[in-house]
């Protein structure tokens, strides 16, 4: 069997490792330097280790002074290049580099950089990240690991994220969810992912796709690497030093399973694996009753119409980018197309049912622990089957489908990995709760996850 990555290890040991100079940063960014060699499938579209090792240097000069700069100093990072990072490029999945502007640091690439993470590189993404099987026509879609025969797709729009973490080139990933984009990508590949409440994390430097929906979210190979890297970034944890919510006991928690819609149209294997999940959960202890949110058909069905991601993205483009529209990638000008035709009167009632629904899925789920569910009803198709005349657009909506409605209901999600389909690919569980209680899900998803096993040891070594 093949040997793990070394940055596959837990975030916390690997932090207490170097805390206690058992092992060093610099040997952290060598050992993804050296996992890159070996083949990195596609997953960057800037791949800088050089400064990522000077960064990690730095930090271990700092740490041999008795100095600290965060939980996150010394551990490499990949982030979705839609993030402004000084010193690489921002193309967004475009085939030409975005104004310099888009280089600069927001507020979350700032707090990598105060605690001197090293970021190893930017990783691909779908163009202006409207898409979410990952592809992209200008750079190639990064190739999903778990299938050495077939080049299956990664997941979008956060494309190389998930793939960086599983190549062993890195330890967290950075990537951003409009309708599933960083749990997609984290399901097909076969980590866990957080999708935080819209607002919760500041979007700025970060091209946008929808300034609705958008999110900053986070990759890793555990939950409870996630809870590790949400303590360290999120604003209001750091300022007022707060603790996450202690891991519950399952017998203590009660799960809201849904009865259709979730589970419609699954490819072989995959509810059949979230059941014995499901399954499990129950006899450790937990109470898992019958749960439908209200209001599901109606919010599925504004998402078909574009929601207001599709408006959004071209106003934006309209505004910053238009010398870009006729180099669109196919897929993304196709879902743009009708964008422009949208009256104000139908965008301002989207914005309305999205509210008012929102308020309404917060206080159902207040009755519940969380609402559970297959993250993704789709195995990850291979790349070429996507060429067939209306392949792409049915695969990518299903592959949206279950994550979607998460955003548009306003609610904070968690993925995370629970076995493999008929087709050896990964299959994950979402987790679902209301706005701002992304402390309390990652708590639950901890419970979860030491029920269930860890996502490494549950998938075994990606072939």
């Amino acid at each position: 069997m093949a040997q793990a990555p070394l940055l596959s290890t837990p975030l916390r040991q690997l932090a207490q490792q170097l805390e206690s100079r058992t092992r060093t940063g610099e040997e952290l960014v060598e050992a993804a330097i050296d996992a890159a060699k070996t083949g990195d499938h596609g997953a960057y579209v800037s791949w800088r280790p050089e400064s990522a090792l000077e960064l990690a240097r730095a930090g271990d000069k700092v740490r041999a002074s008795g100095g600290n700069t965060g939980p996150l100093m010394g551990i490499p990072v990949s982030v979705k290049d839609l993030f402004g990072v000084p010193g690489f490029p921002t193309y967004a999945g475009c085939s030409r580099a975005l104004p310099e502007h888009w280089q600069q640091a927001g507020p979350l690439i700032h707090a990598l950089q105060s605690q001197l993470a090293p970021v190893v590189g930017k990783t691909h993404c779908v163009e202006l990240a409207f898409g979410g099987l990952g592809t992209n026509s200008h750079w190639g879609t990064p190739r999903n690991p778990w299938d050495k025969r077939v080049h299956r797709v990664p997941g979008g729009s956060s494309s190389g994220a998930g793939v960086s973490l599983i190549n062993g080139t890195a330890a967290l990933a950075l990537g951003t969810d409009t309708a599933g984009s960083v749990r997609v990508p984290a399901t097909m590949t076969g980590v866990a992912g957080l999708k935080l409440t819209a607002g919760r994390w500041p979007t700025s430097q970060i091209v946008p796709l929808s300034s609705t929906l958008d999110t900053p979210g986070l990759l890793a190979h555990r939950v409870d690497d996630l809870a590790y890297a949400f303590s360290a970034l999120d604003p209001v944890v750091r300022k007022q030093g707060r603790q996450l919510p202690a891991v519950p006991d399952l017998a203590s928690l009660t799960f809201g399973v849904p009865s259709a819609f979730f589970w419609e149209d699954c490819s072989p294997g995959i509810a059949e694996t979230v059941e014995q999940a499901l399954r499990s959960l129950e006899r450790a202890g937990a109470r898992l009753v019958r749960f439908n949110l209200w209001g599901l058909d109606e919010i599925y069905g504004l998402f078909l119409q574009g929601g207001v991601a599709a408006p959004e993205l071209a106003a934006f483009i309209r505004q910053e980018l238009p010398e870009i529209m006729p180099a669109l990638d196919p897929n993304v000008a196709a879902r743009l197309r009708t964008a422009g035709e949208l009256p104000a009167w139908e965008y301002i009632h989207r914005l309305d049912l999205i509210k008012r629904l929102s308020v309404s899925a917060a206080n159902e789920l207040q009755g519940i622990d969380a609402l559970l569910m297959p993250t993704v009803t789709l195995t990850p198709p291979a790349v070429d089957s996507l060429d067939e005349p209306g392949a792409y657009a049915a695969a990518n909506m299903q592959a949206l489908r279950n994550t979607a409605m998460v955003n548009y209901l306003g609610l904070c999600g968690l993925t995370l990995p629970v076995g493999k389909d008929k087709a050896g690919m990964p299959v994950g569980l979402q987790l679902l709760k209301g706005p701002w209680q992304e402390g309390r899900l990652l708590a639950i998803g901890q419970a979860v996850e030491r029920c269930l096993g860890f996502g490494p040891d549950i998938l075994g070594s990606c072939p």
